[in-house]
Protein backbone atom coordinates (compact mmCIF):
# COMPACT_ATOMS: atom_id res chain seq x y z
CA UNK A 1 0.00 0.00 0.00
CA UNK A 2 0.89 3.66 -0.93
CA UNK A 3 1.11 6.39 2.09
CA UNK A 4 0.90 9.87 0.43
CA UNK A 5 3.10 11.50 3.06
CA UNK A 6 6.48 11.60 1.77
CA UNK A 7 7.96 10.73 5.25
CA UNK A 8 5.77 7.64 5.15
CA UNK A 9 3.51 9.08 8.34
CA UNK A 10 -0.43 7.80 7.56
CA UNK A 11 -2.55 10.22 6.42
CA UNK A 12 -4.09 11.92 9.49
CA UNK A 13 -8.08 12.21 8.80
CA UNK A 14 -11.20 13.79 10.22
CA UNK A 15 -14.51 11.73 9.36
CA UNK A 16 -17.24 14.27 9.12
CA UNK A 17 -20.39 13.15 9.72
CA UNK A 18 -21.22 9.91 11.94
CA UNK A 19 -24.24 8.84 10.38
CA UNK A 20 -24.98 5.37 9.20
CA UNK A 21 -21.95 5.88 6.08
CA UNK A 22 -19.22 6.85 8.68
CA UNK A 23 -19.69 4.45 11.22
CA UNK A 24 -20.48 0.88 8.81
CA UNK A 25 -17.97 1.91 5.81
CA UNK A 26 -15.60 4.42 6.54
CA UNK A 27 -14.26 4.34 10.30
CA UNK A 28 -13.79 0.44 10.43
CA UNK A 29 -11.68 0.44 7.08
CA UNK A 30 -10.02 3.75 8.02
CA UNK A 31 -8.62 2.33 11.35
CA UNK A 32 -7.75 -1.09 9.58
CA UNK A 33 -5.57 0.79 6.82
CA UNK A 34 -2.28 1.13 7.65
CA UNK A 35 -2.11 4.27 5.41
CA UNK A 36 -4.31 6.20 7.14
CA UNK A 37 -4.81 7.48 11.07
CA UNK A 38 -8.41 9.06 12.16
CA UNK A 39 -7.56 11.95 13.97
CA UNK A 40 -10.80 13.07 14.53
CA UNK A 41 -14.52 12.04 14.14
CA UNK A 42 -16.86 15.05 13.76
CA UNK A 43 -20.93 15.91 14.16
CA UNK A 44 -23.12 17.99 15.80
CA UNK A 45 -25.12 15.38 17.23
CA UNK A 46 -24.80 14.74 20.38
CA UNK A 47 -26.28 10.64 20.25
CA UNK A 48 -24.13 10.30 17.12
CA UNK A 49 -20.76 11.85 19.29
CA UNK A 50 -21.79 9.32 21.90
CA UNK A 51 -22.12 6.27 19.53
CA UNK A 52 -18.68 6.83 17.66
CA UNK A 53 -17.07 7.47 21.35
CA UNK A 54 -18.28 3.86 22.89
CA UNK A 55 -17.40 2.25 19.52
CA UNK A 56 -13.90 3.39 18.90
CA UNK A 57 -12.91 5.07 22.37
CA UNK A 58 -9.72 6.14 21.30
CA UNK A 59 -10.77 8.55 18.35
CA UNK A 60 -11.43 11.93 19.51
CA UNK A 61 -14.90 13.51 18.55
CA UNK A 62 -15.82 17.16 17.96
CA UNK A 63 -18.47 18.73 17.79
CA UNK A 64 -18.00 21.15 14.73
CA UNK A 65 -15.86 20.87 11.76
CA UNK A 66 -14.25 24.23 12.44
CA UNK A 67 -12.72 22.56 15.47
CA UNK A 68 -10.88 20.54 13.17
CA UNK A 69 -7.08 22.03 13.10
CA UNK A 70 -5.73 22.51 9.62
CA UNK A 71 -2.87 21.68 11.15
CA UNK A 72 -3.34 18.20 12.41
CA UNK A 73 -5.45 17.13 9.53
CA UNK A 74 -3.82 15.54 5.88
CA UNK A 75 -7.87 14.96 4.69
CA UNK A 76 -11.18 15.31 6.04
CA UNK A 77 -13.78 12.39 4.59
CA UNK A 78 -17.07 14.34 4.28
CA UNK A 79 -19.96 11.74 4.80
CA UNK A 80 -22.75 14.70 6.02
CA UNK A 81 -26.50 14.94 4.49
CA UNK A 82 -26.66 15.87 0.67
CA UNK A 83 -27.84 19.43 1.11
CA UNK A 84 -24.49 19.89 3.65
CA UNK A 85 -21.94 18.76 1.49
CA UNK A 86 -21.04 21.76 -0.87
CA UNK A 87 -21.25 23.62 2.21
CA UNK A 88 -18.89 21.74 4.81
CA UNK A 89 -16.76 20.48 1.53
CA UNK A 90 -16.18 23.74 0.34
CA UNK A 91 -15.45 25.49 3.72
CA UNK A 92 -12.60 22.38 4.64
CA UNK A 93 -11.14 23.51 1.03
CA UNK A 94 -10.81 27.04 1.95
CA UNK A 95 -8.84 26.03 4.65
CA UNK A 96 -6.74 24.34 2.82
CA UNK A 97 -7.71 21.01 3.75
CA UNK A 98 -8.19 17.59 1.12
CA UNK A 99 -11.67 16.03 1.26
CA UNK A 100 -13.20 13.29 -0.09
CA UNK A 101 -16.19 14.11 -0.75
CA UNK A 102 -19.18 10.84 -0.58
CA UNK A 103 -21.75 11.19 -3.83
CA UNK A 104 -23.19 13.06 -4.77
CA UNK A 105 -20.27 15.45 -5.18
CA UNK A 106 -22.80 18.31 -4.99
CA UNK A 107 -26.85 19.12 -5.66
CA UNK A 108 -26.80 21.58 -8.46
CA UNK A 109 -24.44 23.00 -11.31
CA UNK A 110 -23.82 25.94 -9.04
CA UNK A 111 -22.74 24.17 -6.02
CA UNK A 112 -20.39 22.29 -8.83
CA UNK A 113 -18.55 26.21 -9.40
CA UNK A 114 -18.41 26.86 -5.70
CA UNK A 115 -16.54 23.50 -5.20
CA UNK A 116 -14.20 24.70 -8.25
CA UNK A 117 -13.92 28.32 -6.87
CA UNK A 118 -12.92 26.81 -3.04
CA UNK A 119 -10.43 24.35 -4.34
CA UNK A 120 -8.72 27.32 -6.47
CA UNK A 121 -8.99 29.36 -3.44
CA UNK A 122 -7.51 26.85 -0.65
CA UNK A 123 -4.86 25.46 -2.92
CA UNK A 124 -6.51 21.57 -1.92
CA UNK A 125 -7.41 19.02 -4.20
CA UNK A 126 -11.47 17.49 -3.91
CA UNK A 127 -11.85 13.72 -4.64
CA UNK A 128 -14.82 11.92 -4.94
CA UNK A 129 -16.46 9.44 -3.14
CA UNK A 130 -18.45 6.27 -5.54
CA UNK A 131 -17.14 2.92 -5.14
CA UNK A 132 -18.72 1.17 -8.06
CA UNK A 133 -16.12 1.99 -10.39
CA UNK A 134 -13.75 0.05 -7.89
CA UNK A 135 -15.79 -3.23 -7.68
CA UNK A 136 -13.68 -5.97 -9.16
CA UNK A 137 -16.68 -7.03 -11.83
CA UNK A 138 -17.25 -3.23 -12.87
CA UNK A 139 -13.00 -3.04 -13.76
CA UNK A 140 -13.38 -6.79 -15.84
CA UNK A 141 -16.34 -5.22 -17.76
CA UNK A 142 -14.59 -1.57 -18.27
CA UNK A 143 -10.98 -3.49 -18.89
CA UNK A 144 -13.36 -5.51 -21.90
CA UNK A 145 -14.83 -2.54 -23.24
CA UNK A 146 -11.13 -2.30 -24.91
CA UNK A 147 -12.20 -5.04 -27.40
CA UNK A 148 -15.76 -4.36 -28.31
CA UNK A 149 -14.54 -2.10 -31.29
CA UNK A 150 -16.22 2.18 -31.08
CA UNK A 151 -18.53 2.05 -28.41
CA UNK A 152 -22.25 2.76 -29.54
CA UNK A 153 -24.04 2.59 -26.59
CA UNK A 154 -24.16 2.08 -22.60
CA UNK A 155 -26.74 0.26 -20.63
CA UNK A 156 -27.27 1.66 -16.98
CA UNK A 157 -29.78 0.18 -14.83
CA UNK A 158 -29.82 -0.58 -10.84
CA UNK A 159 -33.05 -1.69 -9.71
CA UNK A 160 -33.62 -2.92 -6.25
CA UNK A 161 -36.67 -4.65 -5.16
CA UNK A 162 -37.34 -2.61 -2.10
CA UNK A 163 -34.81 -0.34 -0.78
CA UNK A 164 -35.98 2.88 0.08
CA UNK A 165 -33.93 4.85 2.14
CA UNK A 166 -35.65 6.36 5.77
CA UNK A 167 -38.92 7.34 4.13
CA UNK A 168 -39.93 10.72 5.87
CA UNK A 169 -36.15 10.95 6.75
CA UNK A 170 -34.10 13.57 4.84
CA UNK A 171 -33.02 10.98 1.94
CA UNK A 172 -37.01 11.63 0.80
CA UNK A 173 -37.12 15.06 1.30
CA UNK A 174 -35.59 16.70 -2.06
CA UNK A 175 -34.56 20.11 -0.05
CA UNK A 176 -32.17 17.84 1.72
CA UNK A 177 -31.48 14.98 -0.60
CA UNK A 178 -31.57 17.14 -3.95
CA UNK A 179 -33.92 14.10 -5.74
CA UNK A 180 -34.43 10.68 -5.13
CA UNK A 181 -33.46 7.36 -6.70
CA UNK A 182 -31.24 9.18 -9.87
CA UNK A 183 -29.38 11.25 -7.29
CA UNK A 184 -28.65 8.11 -5.11
CA UNK A 185 -28.06 5.49 -7.51
CA UNK A 186 -27.71 6.93 -10.51
CA UNK A 187 -25.08 8.95 -9.63
CA UNK A 188 -23.14 5.61 -8.99
CA UNK A 189 -23.80 4.50 -12.54
CA UNK A 190 -23.22 7.46 -14.16
CA UNK A 191 -19.86 7.27 -12.67
CA UNK A 192 -19.44 3.78 -13.95
CA UNK A 193 -19.88 5.23 -17.56
CA UNK A 194 -17.39 7.86 -17.10
CA UNK A 195 -14.31 6.20 -18.35
CA UNK A 196 -15.62 4.82 -20.87
CA UNK A 197 -17.69 8.14 -22.32
CA UNK A 198 -14.47 10.72 -20.83
CA UNK A 199 -15.21 14.03 -21.44
CA UNK A 200 -18.18 13.81 -23.97
CA UNK A 201 -21.12 16.12 -23.40
CA UNK A 202 -24.92 15.13 -23.44
CA UNK A 203 -26.31 16.74 -26.20
CA UNK A 204 -29.99 15.20 -25.95
CA UNK A 205 -31.19 14.52 -22.37
CA UNK A 206 -34.62 13.39 -21.95
CA UNK A 207 -36.16 11.07 -18.99
CA UNK A 208 -39.15 10.16 -16.70
CA UNK A 209 -39.63 9.83 -12.94
CA UNK A 210 -42.46 7.86 -10.82
CA UNK A 211 -43.33 7.61 -7.15
CA UNK A 212 -45.47 3.79 -7.47
CA UNK A 213 -43.80 2.68 -4.52
CA UNK A 214 -41.96 5.00 -1.77
CA UNK A 215 -44.92 5.36 0.08
CA UNK A 216 -45.24 1.48 1.37
CA UNK A 217 -43.63 0.61 4.17
CA UNK A 218 -42.64 -2.53 2.16
CA UNK A 219 -40.86 -1.35 0.22
CA UNK A 220 -38.23 0.62 2.68
CA UNK A 221 -34.45 -0.27 2.71
CA UNK A 222 -34.24 -3.88 5.18
CA UNK A 223 -30.23 -3.22 5.99
CA UNK A 224 -29.92 0.16 7.98
CA UNK A 225 -31.34 0.77 10.78
CA UNK A 226 -33.64 3.41 11.11
CA UNK A 227 -31.83 5.99 13.40
CA UNK A 228 -28.30 5.48 11.58
CA UNK A 229 -29.43 6.77 8.57
CA UNK A 230 -26.05 9.61 7.52
CA UNK A 231 -28.24 12.50 9.41
CA UNK A 232 -28.69 14.23 12.49
CA UNK A 233 -31.57 13.44 14.68
CA UNK A 234 -32.50 16.76 14.07
CA UNK A 235 -33.13 16.46 10.25
CA UNK A 236 -36.21 14.17 10.65
CA UNK A 237 -38.38 16.96 12.32
CA UNK A 238 -40.72 16.73 9.42
CA UNK A 239 -41.65 12.70 9.58
CA UNK A 240 -43.89 11.93 6.59
CA UNK A 241 -42.71 14.30 3.85
CA UNK A 242 -42.07 12.36 0.88
CA UNK A 243 -41.19 14.37 -2.30
CA UNK A 244 -38.88 12.49 -4.60
CA UNK A 245 -38.69 9.72 -6.97
CA UNK A 246 -37.98 6.07 -6.45
CA UNK A 247 -37.29 5.75 -9.95
CA UNK A 248 -35.89 7.26 -13.01
CA UNK A 249 -35.65 6.61 -16.22
CA UNK A 250 -33.41 8.19 -19.08
CA UNK A 251 -31.88 8.39 -22.73
CA UNK A 252 -29.25 10.66 -23.65
CA UNK A 253 -26.95 10.91 -26.51
CA UNK A 254 -23.46 12.40 -26.45
CA UNK A 255 -22.03 14.96 -28.94
CA UNK A 256 -20.31 12.04 -29.72
CA UNK A 257 -22.79 9.41 -31.19
CA UNK A 258 -22.99 7.69 -27.55
CA UNK A 259 -26.51 6.93 -26.47
CA UNK A 260 -27.30 6.01 -22.97
CA UNK A 261 -30.34 4.50 -21.15
CA UNK A 262 -30.34 4.92 -17.43
CA UNK A 263 -33.22 2.69 -15.02
CA UNK A 264 -32.75 3.72 -11.69
CA UNK A 265 -34.86 2.39 -8.81
CA UNK A 266 -35.12 2.34 -5.16
CA UNK A 267 -38.21 -0.52 -5.50
CA UNK A 268 -40.05 -2.28 -8.19
CA UNK A 269 -42.13 -5.61 -8.72
CA UNK A 270 -38.19 -7.48 -8.71
CA UNK A 271 -37.92 -10.32 -6.83
CA UNK A 272 -34.32 -9.36 -6.06
CA UNK A 273 -31.85 -6.13 -6.32
CA UNK A 274 -30.05 -6.48 -9.41
CA UNK A 275 -27.55 -4.08 -11.09
CA UNK A 276 -27.26 -4.74 -14.86
CA UNK A 277 -24.65 -2.74 -17.30
CA UNK A 278 -24.38 -3.49 -20.84
CA UNK A 279 -21.96 -1.90 -23.49
CA UNK A 280 -22.74 -2.18 -27.44
CA UNK A 281 -19.95 -1.66 -29.31
CA UNK A 282 -19.12 -2.05 -33.44
CA UNK A 283 -17.47 -5.27 -32.69
CA UNK A 284 -19.26 -7.29 -29.79
CA UNK A 285 -20.83 -6.24 -26.83
CA UNK A 286 -20.38 -7.06 -22.98
CA UNK A 287 -23.27 -7.35 -20.10
CA UNK A 288 -22.16 -7.38 -16.17
CA UNK A 289 -25.20 -8.75 -13.97
CA UNK A 290 -24.68 -8.43 -10.10
CA UNK A 291 -26.23 -6.41 -7.08
CA UNK A 292 -24.26 -3.15 -5.84
CA UNK A 293 -24.33 -2.09 -2.26
CA UNK A 294 -24.96 -3.76 0.73
CA UNK A 295 -28.55 -5.41 -0.05
CA UNK A 296 -28.85 -8.63 1.45
CA UNK A 297 -31.57 -9.04 -1.40
CA UNK A 298 -28.70 -10.01 -4.22
CA UNK A 299 -27.58 -11.81 -6.83
CA UNK A 300 -25.34 -14.63 -5.59
CA UNK A 301 -22.43 -14.35 -7.85
CA UNK A 302 -21.50 -11.32 -10.41
CA UNK A 303 -22.10 -12.62 -14.11
CA UNK A 304 -20.31 -10.68 -16.92
CA UNK A 305 -21.21 -12.55 -20.59
CA UNK A 306 -18.88 -11.68 -24.01
CA UNK A 307 -21.13 -11.47 -26.98
CA UNK A 308 -20.17 -11.40 -30.52
CA UNK A 309 -20.93 -13.23 -34.16
CA UNK A 310 -24.13 -14.90 -32.50
CA UNK A 311 -21.93 -16.66 -29.65
CA UNK A 312 -21.93 -15.56 -25.77
CA UNK A 313 -19.77 -16.39 -23.51
CA UNK A 314 -18.63 -16.29 -20.42
CA UNK A 315 -15.79 -13.90 -19.05
CA UNK A 316 -14.30 -14.76 -15.27
CA UNK A 317 -14.86 -12.21 -12.84
CA UNK A 318 -12.91 -12.23 -9.37
CA UNK A 319 -14.99 -13.30 -6.19
CA UNK A 320 -14.26 -10.68 -3.46
CA UNK A 321 -16.54 -10.30 -0.38
CA UNK A 322 -18.96 -7.26 -0.37
CA UNK A 323 -18.08 -3.71 0.54
CA UNK A 324 -14.02 -4.92 -0.85
CA UNK A 325 -14.40 -1.67 -3.21
CA UNK A 326 -14.27 0.69 -0.44
CA UNK A 327 -11.11 -0.88 1.03
CA UNK A 328 -9.79 -0.80 -2.52
CA UNK A 329 -11.00 2.96 -2.77
CA UNK A 330 -9.41 4.25 0.18
CA UNK A 331 -6.16 2.14 -1.59
CA UNK A 332 -6.77 4.73 -4.05
CA UNK A 333 -7.19 7.29 -2.38
CA UNK A 334 -3.68 7.14 -0.93
CA UNK A 335 -2.60 7.57 -4.73
CA UNK A 336 -4.72 9.93 -5.83
CA UNK A 337 -3.56 12.78 -3.35
CA UNK A 338 0.03 12.53 -4.78
CA UNK A 339 -1.72 12.26 -8.41
CA UNK A 340 -0.55 15.95 -9.66
CA UNK A 341 -3.21 15.63 -12.31
CA UNK A 342 -5.76 15.27 -9.93
CA UNK A 343 -7.24 18.88 -8.96
CA UNK A 344 -10.35 19.84 -10.97
CA UNK A 345 -10.78 16.21 -12.24
CA UNK A 346 -13.32 15.36 -9.87
CA UNK A 347 -15.01 18.91 -9.99
CA UNK A 348 -15.35 18.18 -14.37
CA UNK A 349 -16.81 14.49 -13.51
CA UNK A 350 -19.02 15.69 -11.07
CA UNK A 351 -20.02 18.98 -13.36
CA UNK A 352 -20.94 17.10 -16.34
CA UNK A 353 -22.97 14.23 -13.79
CA UNK A 354 -24.91 16.84 -11.99
CA UNK A 355 -26.00 18.87 -15.52
CA UNK A 356 -27.15 15.60 -16.52
CA UNK A 357 -29.49 14.91 -13.94
CA UNK A 358 -30.67 18.23 -13.77
CA UNK A 359 -31.55 17.76 -16.99
CA UNK A 360 -33.20 14.87 -17.00
CA UNK A 361 -35.09 16.46 -13.97
CA UNK A 362 -36.15 19.19 -16.55
CA UNK A 363 -37.21 17.02 -19.06
CA UNK A 364 -39.62 14.95 -16.44
CA UNK A 365 -41.06 17.80 -15.01
CA UNK A 366 -41.91 19.50 -18.37
CA UNK A 367 -43.50 16.19 -19.14
CA UNK A 368 -45.68 15.99 -16.06
CA UNK A 369 -46.69 19.81 -16.36
CA UNK A 370 -48.15 18.96 -19.93
CA UNK A 371 -50.86 16.97 -19.16
CA UNK A 372 -52.47 19.97 -16.61
CA UNK A 373 -51.68 22.30 -19.36
CA UNK A 374 -54.04 21.25 -21.73
CA UNK A 375 -56.91 20.49 -19.08
CA UNK A 376 -57.02 23.97 -18.66
CA UNK A 377 -56.17 24.91 -22.02
CA UNK A 378 -59.81 22.80 -22.61
CA UNK A 379 -61.71 24.06 -19.59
Amino acid sequence: MIAANHDGRPIRTAVVGLGWAARSIWLPRLRRHPGFAVNAAVDPDPASRAAVAAEFPDTPVLAAVHDADPAEVDLAIVAVPNHLHCEIAAGLLHKGIPVFLEKPVCLTSAEAGQLAEAERVGGARLLAGSAARHRADVRSLLASAGDLGTIRHIELSWVRARGVPDAGGWFTRRRLSGGGALVDLGWHLFDIATPLLGSANFTQVTGAVSGDFIARDSARVSWRAAKAEDGQENERADVGVVDVEDTARAFLVTDEGVSVSLHASWASHEERDITRVRIDGSVGSATLRCTFGFSPNRLEHPELTRTDDGRTRGVPVPEEPIGTEYDRQLDELLAQLRDPAGPRRAIEEARRTIGAIERIYSSARAAQEKPRSHRAHRA
